[in-house]
């Protein structure tokens, strides 16, 4: 069979058909380099890219990653990422491993990373490996770490880590000039990715002084953003999201207020990980991993704000609405950007989570409960003896009623008074909504004019 160009997703390598014969590629359409080789009886992730010295291509070298049975693709993508990375840079990614790849300057390179002399460049190689993608962090956090070492402080990567903690006032000027140039928040975020690395590093390396060089700095003051809305702005940002052209954004927008979630949690809903008959949104992978799994209990208001989303889905996205609940034209085929114009929407994103968790108080829901509802860790001791599942069929879901009553109460009479929200909520609003939607479609198409929806 002939190679092929799929972006690869676990779903999408599921359904790959096996080789007849040998093998083929399924190569990544959205990063060059990463691909699945696929077998008779076996897949496995590698990558393959070029060995440059003096900037001249050296060779051409493939290295596999893992066996898709064994590991996620979006695990398989970070450490694919990190592996292009050491081979643009001339560096074999499982050089110690190789026989006859390098010889001798392997094997220095290797008694460098135990070494006091180890760089930033291979304590991060090693963090990434040995602690990031070993834990399942997501492929979003892995790529802020990055961000950091690779762009902050892309001057350090090859200086040695002990040369930083034996000068600990070059890293806080260093501290000092970042948040001159890219802000306090950016600042205090690379020194903590900096104090993370050398820790793990010091683990292998006790020549390391123990001083993390970090401990110098002078952190910056962060403050909470505080941006949520009280019960009295939500008529006018009701009024603000019913005049959303995009009704999947709409009730995208409108969920995450009444569940509290995250969004990129949220964008990745599949019909799958809804149960209509038990009330529940199963969340997969929220922030922490897999090993943070756990389900949302569905209000009334919900349910019908996910049946709405479903339907505007499959009438605007068909193909795109069998795998996501808010389906767009994305590369990756769901609702890809929440962020809308200030001007349009002046709250979205983080804004409504905290806007929640108001509403929550509002609503006489206790402060465990709401952690509970928005996946927050419990401190204390006693924390660990709550059992979250043996609360959600009954309580909790009564304690996420609460919230969504008290969300719609605060509209009150504008449901009905305002022409906006009675299309959107009144008595047959949907069956309207859907009809002008076709509408809309039929003339675009009579004009000739390309219907473009936002993702």
């Amino acid at each position: 069979m002939a190679d092929i160009r799929i972006l690869l997703t676990d779903k999408t390598i599921a359904q790959l058909p096996a080789a007849d014969d040998g093998w083929y590629l399924a190569r990544d359409t959205e990063l060059k380099g990463f691909f699945v080789v696929v077998g008779k009886r076996k897949r496995t992730f590698a990558v393959q890219g070029d060995l440059r010295k003096g900037g001249k291509r050296a060779s051409s070298i493939r290295v596999s990653i893992g066996d898709t049975r064994e590991m996620s693709t979006r695990m398989a993508r970070a450490t694919a990422k990190d592996y292009l990375s050491q081979i643009s840079l001339g560096r074999h990614p499982k050089a110690a491993q190789q026989d006859g790849l390098g010889g001798a300057s392997d094997n220095a390179e290797s008694t460098a990373a135990t070494s006091a002399d180890v760089t930033l460049r291979q304590a991060w190689q090693r963090y990434v490996a040995a602690h990031l993608v070993r834990k399942g962090r997501s492929e979003k956090t892995i790529n802020s770490y990055r961000d950091h070492v690779e762009r902050i402080f892309v001057e350090w990567l090859d200086e040695p880590l002990r040369e930083l903690a034996t000068d600990p006032a070059r890293v806080a000027q260093k501290h000092d000039d970042v948040t001159k140039k890219n802000g306090p928040y950016i600042a205090n975020g690379s020194m903590r990715t900096l104090r993370a690395i050398y820790k793990h590093a010091r683990k292998t390396n006790k020549k390391l002084p123990s001083d993390n060089p970090a401990d110098a700095v002078d952190w910056n003051e962060e403050k909470r953003r505080d941006t949520g809305m009280g019960a009295g702005d939500l008529k006018g940002w009701f009024s603000q999201l019913a005049a959303l052209e995009n009704p999947v954004r709409r009730e995208f927008h409108l969920f995450m207020l009444l569940s509290g979630s995250r969004p990129t949690a949220l964008q990745e809903i599949k019909p799958s990980h809804l149960d209509f008959r038990r009330r529940t949104l199963h969340v997969p992978k929220p922030k922490g991993g897999s090993k943070r799994a756990f389900d949302i209990p569905l209000s009334r208001e919900m349910v019908r704000c996910l049946v709405r989303a479903i339907r505007f889905g499959r009438e605007m996205y068909p193909s795109q609405a069998t795998e996501w609940v808010f389906p767009a034209e994305s590369a990756s085929g769901h609702l890809a950007e929440p962020k809308e114009d200030r001007d349009e929407l002046s709250k979205w994103g983080n804004d409504l989570r905290q806007t929640f968790r108001t509403i929550a108080t509002i609503a006489g829901v206790s402060e465990i409960d709401a952690k509970l509802l928005m996946n927050h860790s419990i401190p204390g001791v006693n924390a660990g003896y709550i059992t979250r599942h043996k609360l959600l069929k009954d309580h909790l879901r009564r304690q996420q009623q609460a919230i969504s009553s008290a969300v719609f109460a605060a509209v009150g009479r504008s449901l009905m008074e305002d022409q906006a929200l009675r299309g959107w909520f009144g008595p047959g609003a949907a069956r309207r909504a859907s009809l002008g939607h076709q509408i809309g479609l039929a003339a675009h198409e009579t004009e000739g004019a390309p219907i473009r929806q936002a993702a």
